[in-house]
């Protein structure tokens, strides 16, 4: 019997085999399956470490450095975006210098809302890109750079938006693309790290992350609806600057912005007299909207010979003006705009609602060229608090940022058949961003700087100047205080010719006949009157 060891060569055959070692097992699972054909051969990248779970907080696409500059970068454009917003929206209430746009200063900070949105968007969902983001992105791009070349092809919304308004849509496209190439990394970024950490990228999602792509799409979706509604309201406002203004347009306050000034008539009167012009000043609306057509009127039935009327700073085709804006400021531009075209008076003016407090300092700056005040149901001074109030303010401010989005107005073109005419002056001319601008401004300052200029304009008005006070009877008796102001107002000077209350006349009182033919009488009669021109 032999007790040697074993021998490990087998010589049958003459060869001998030399016994392989047992196969080298990867993991530590002693219930793992025999290794078969699909077993690996090589150790993995981790020194044939255990791959980790998917859910593992280390597998993370911030691992790379390119994924990490990425963040960096868009937190320092989310902080430029954000210094950008603060200064569109200073500039409605107060517009800093060089940042004066001459249309709605709406739309420059709308396009800085969706920049700062857009890369908030990022960084709260930056570690979980999706591809209905991306596309979402895209359109948002897309629509924006519309929007950038709609600007720069169309004359007039390249002068109103001036720089200001068109860097802010630029910069709006540039962060929607920087969106699209920053989600697109961190997809790339998170594939690798799955890769390299769990052997595969992972398609599924945890609940949370579905909830996070959920959020994000729906926040993405509704800044592409914004910039497609946008979009709309920018091609409607490419439509308008077609329609020319009746008048000339005159550059005003050292060339910063442009007023519409209309004059129609004959200068001189049968015999070769200079003729009064009567010079039509706008309440709530522009003048074109009622007063235009009533001034037409007087002309051609005799009234009156000439007229002449300038559009308010944002109001129908006048440009915006910078914040803030009071009535001296308007009145200012007025004497300039009707300096530059030539007229030179002698005037009556004729003014309605709160368009008699601009009439009012005018009247008191150019009193030896006055021959006539004629106010029809004017406000107070003592009532501008309607006007400042600041709820008024808020729903103002409320109604601008909205206004880029217009929806009234594009229902309005499209159920109701609203015209250019309608949006630049006429009854849908209130939804505009320049209108309501022109009137967040006038509520701004209308308790502070409008009411001391009206003040100091009442005592250095030339008492001499004659006067005519029209008020409407539905005002009067619905509210006492306006009564007793409009009582108060008739001794604004000391020749008060009449003091008419037109009983069935609402606030614009031309809208009745009885008003109409009551105001062309009495301008008709101030009109020959030669009082007023001596101090």
């Amino acid at each position: 019997m032999n007790n040697s060891r074993p021998s490990l060569h087998d010589t049958t055959g003459g060869r001998s085999m030399e016994r392989s070692p047992p196969p080298r097992r990867f993991s530590q699972d002693s219930n793992a399956p025999p290794p078969g054909e699909h077993t690996r051969l090589l150790p993995n990248r981790v020194d044939s470490i255990p791959y980790l779970s998917p859910d593992d907080p280390a597998v993370s696409p911030y691992n790379l450095w390119t994924v990490r500059f990425v963040r960096w970068i868009t937190v320092a454009l989310a902080c430029v975006a954000f210094a950008w917003w603060v200064l569109t929206v200073v500039s409605v209430f107060m517009t800093p210098p060089g940042l004066h746009v001459r249309g709605s200063p709406f739309f420059a900070f709308s396009y800085a809302s969706i920049a700062l949105l857009t890369l908030a968007v990022l960084l709260l969902f930056f570690a979980v890109p999706s591809r209905p983001a991306r596309v979402l992105g895209f359109v948002t791009a897309a629509l924006l750079l519309v929007n950038a070349i709609v600007i720069l092809a169309v004359p007039r919304l390249r002068h109103d938006e001036v720089w200001a308004g068109v860097a802010s849509v630029l910069w709006a496209a540039s962060v929607a693309v920087w969106f699209v190439a920053a989600d697109r990394t961190v997809q790339w970024g998170k594939a690798e790290e799955e890769q390299r950490l769990t052997g595969r990228p992972e398609s599924r999602r945890t609940l949370l992350e579905w909830v996070e792509v959920l959020l994000s799409t729906i926040a993405l979706a509704a800044m592409a609806l914004a910039v497609l509604l946008m979009t709309c309201v920018l091609t409607m406002r490419a439509i308008d600057s077609g329609l020319e203004p009746p008048g000339e347009m005159y550059w005003v306050d050292g060339d910063r912005y442009q007023i519409h000034l209309y004059c129609h008539g004959n200068e001189t009167d049968a015999a070769g007299n200079k003729t009064t012009t009567v010079l039509f000043e706008g309440g709530e609306d522009s003048v074109e909207h009622g007063l235009w057509q009533f001034a037409q009127n007087a002309v051609k039935n005799g009234s009156i010979g000439r007229f002449c009327f300038a559009d308010r700073p944002g109001m129908a085709w006048s440009d915006t003006a910078p914040s803030p804006l009071s009535a001296s400021m308007a009145s200012d531009v007025l004497s300039e705009a009707l300096s530059r075209a030539g007229e030179k008076g002698p005037w009556v003016l004729a003014s309605a609602g709160i368009g008699s407090l601009y009439s009012r300092v005018f009247s008191s700056r150019h009193g030896r060229d006055v021959r006539g005040l004629l106010m029809v149901d004017p406000l107070h001074e003592d009532l501008l608090s309607r006007i400042g109030n600041p709820g008024r303010g808020f729903v103002l401010w409320t109604r601008g940022i909205m206004s880029p989005y217009g929806i009234d107005r594009i229902l309005g073109a499209v159920l109701r058949g609203r015209r250019a005419a309608d949006r630049v002056w006429g009854r849908s001319a209130y939804q505009s961003g320049t209108t309501i601008f022109a009137k967040l401004q006038e509520s701004l300052v209308a308790n502070s700087l409008t009411k001391r200029d009206v003040v100091s304009s009442r005592a250095i008005q030339n008492k001499k100047t004659p006067l005519v006070v029209i008020s409407s009877g539905h005002e009067i008796r619905k509210d006492r205080e306006w009564e007793d102001k409009q009582r108060d107002l008739t001794h604004l000077t000391m020749n008060l010719e009449d003091w008419d209350i037109v009983d069935d006349a609402p606030h614009r009182v031309w809208d009745t006949p009885s008003g109409r033919e009551m105001m062309e009488r009495r301008l008709q009669k101030l009109v020959g009157h030669q009082g007023g021109l001596d101090a």
